[in-house]
């Protein structure tokens, strides 16, 4: 060979390589963006059960999908902070829950947006409609409003001498104050004295505690992201005043609170996981109909019972999915 001809075939090869690196180079794995409004250590439960989904219909993180974690820690001024950087990380669905969904909204039209819970999505304005959301938001309603009126019963029925009635509620949530309004209601026709302890921020809770100074006989928790957060300190403060605590997940009794009655928030959060698939084979959020809770669930806590001497009336004890004894 000549070495003119040598140093064509040299020169050649070595524009032909990185051509085709850059050829084989892997395409980008779908992503989603996990807006998870509370910690993720109360959030494992869903976590892992939204997972498990994905795997079940062929996502493995990592493998086939990629999942950009990030957590408010019940912070909600920190929901549009992640839903721009998800916009910006351009991921391809962004899964959240509650008012989270309203700052991923308005970062972007275009990005599938699936909610896993919420509490009023028509009247959050998440959608117009649930048959027919429109625009790119769907997902599951997890109708704890309209429950608070069941659980009031349900604590009248486990506590028959109950007379008064705190309720703990973080007051900057809009669905908050919607379940607020039925409890009153709900108490008002029951004859109950109610207390609203209003809350904001983590620091508030001590202080509302404090001021209750014994005028309830019992707690009801409203439940978002900033009293998941921070559940088990509003558990203990409750043990420590000796109040019963009615909650609206089940998640709330691992850390001390006695009883809870509502949807299965594993279930939906499973749920989500179907979502997710159909937008990855090219549904859209639009013709997607809002989908409700299938599973509720009464379980009650008796070693917190225990710890606040209470005896629970055996014919509520039957009625229970779940005793944790």
């Amino acid at each position: 060979m000549k070495r003119r001809e040598f140093l064509t075939l040299v020169g050649s090869t070595t524009v032909a390589w990185p051509l085709s690196v850059h050829a084989q180079k892997p395409a980008k794995l779908p992503t989603i963006g996990f807006l998870g409004a509370g910690s993720r250590s109360s959030w494992s439960s869903w976590t892992n059960a939204f997972v498990d989904r994905l795997h079940e219909l062929g996502w493995i993180d990592n493998k086939t999908v990629t999942i950009e974690y990030r957590w408010a820690e019940g912070r909600s001024d920190r929901y549009a902070e992640i839903a721009a950087e998800f916009v910006r990380l351009k991921v391809d669905v962004i899964v959240t829950v509650g008012s989270a969904v309203l700052a991923a909204k308005q970062a972007t039209s275009t990005i599938p947006i699936i909610f896993a819970i919420a509490v009023d999505p028509i009247g959050t304005g998440m959608v117009s409609s649930l048959a027919r959301p429109s625009g790119n938001v769907t997902g599951l309603s997890n109708q704890t409003t309209e429950m608070a009126g069941e659980r009031v019963q349900l604590l009248l029925e486990m506590l028959p001498d109950l007379q008064r009635l705190a309720v703990i509620a973080n007051v900057g949530y809009s669905g908050s104050i919607k379940e607020i309004a039925e409890v009153q209601a709900a108490a008002k026709t029951s004859g109950l004295d109610v207390k609203v302890l209003e809350i904001q921020r983590a620091e508030d809770i001590a202080p509302a505690f404090a001021k209750l100074n014994g005028a309830a006989q019992a707690l009801y928790v409203c439940g978002d992201a900033l009293i998941n957060a921070n559940q088990a300190r509003i558990n203990t403060l409750a043990l420590g005043a000796r109040l019963p605590t009615m909650h609206p997940f089940r998640e709330f009794l691992a850390t001390g609170g006695l009883v809870s009655y509502g949807a299965n928030n594993a279930d939906l959060f499973r749920r989500a996981g179907d979502f997710v698939d159909k937008i990855f084979k090219g549904a859209k959020p639009a013709d997607l109909p809002v989908e409700q809770p299938t599973k509720f669930e009464l379980v009650i806590n008796r070693t917190t019972a225990r710890a606040l001497s209470l005896t629970i009336p055996d014919a509520f004890l039957l009625r229970a999915d779940e005793v944790i004894e």
